[in-house]
């Protein structure tokens, strides 16, 4: 029997005080954007398209900097898909991993590294089957993409998911704003100027926005 979806896990202390000021992930995709990333006042990133080489060098730079340093495991090239990258990644000082992959995120709380489980959600099968990978790896957090979809999802499948980031198609401080009012605690971007973003900065976020459009029930 599936296990049923959790109703939505409590955000780790350790990410509360990270995001409280800036509820923005900065996605650093390779090297060049790093310099912009640790002069912003984000203090959360997820590390991609980061070659296996590359690591020991930039992972114990970001934490001295005081940066909480997520690595995307399926996205760095040379590192492997096991346990023992995960103890690799921990004795540099990651403080938690990104991955699609459920055996990844199983294998991540035992060892002390905070998890995020990285979903795309296309159409409604697609959704039932990413509800069913965060209900058995229970996850710290659950990567959505594209963000906008969070606005099409039930309040049970928002809850199921929680807390989440949103990532994808997140451009603007509006954006962003939408995110947090549709309950995720936090949004995830690519753009070095989101980064600046802080809760005091926020839109404000008209009533119309949060309409779910009527859909199909999903399930």
């Amino acid at each position: 029997m599936a296990p049923s979806p959790r109703s939505g896990a409590p955000l780790d202390p350790r990410l509360t005080s990270v995001l409280a000021e800036v509820p923005v992930v900065a996605s650093v995709v390779g090297s060049q954007p790093l310099r912009q990333f640790l002069t912003a006042p984000a203090r959360m990133c997820i590390l991609a398209s980061f070659a296996v080489g590359q690591l020991p060098q930039v992972v114990p730079a970001l934490g001295r900097a005081g940066k909480a340093v997520f690595v995307n495991v399926d996205s760095s090239p040379g590192l492997a898909q096991d346990r023992g990258a995960l103890e690799f990644l921990k004795d540099l000082g990651a403080h938690g991993v990104v991955s699609t992959r459920l055996s990844l995120i199983e294998k991540g709380r035992p060892l002390g590294l905070l998890t995020v489980m990285k979903v795309f959600v296309t159409d409604r099968s697609n959704l039932r089957r990413s509800l069913d990978a965060v209900s058995r790896g229970a996850p710290d957090l659950v990567e959505v993409m594209p963000a906008p979809i969070i606005g099409r999802m039930n309040a049970t499948s928002r809850r199921a998911m929680s807390p989440s980031i949103a990532a994808g198609f997140v451009e603007s401080p509006a954006d962003v704003a939408l995110a947090l009012a549709q309950g995720a605690s936090a949004a995830a971007t690519s753009d070095p100027r989101l980064w600046h973003l802080r809760r005091d900065q926020l839109p404000p976020v008209p009533p119309s926005a949060l309409k779910r459009p009527v859909a199909p029930p999903e399930g």
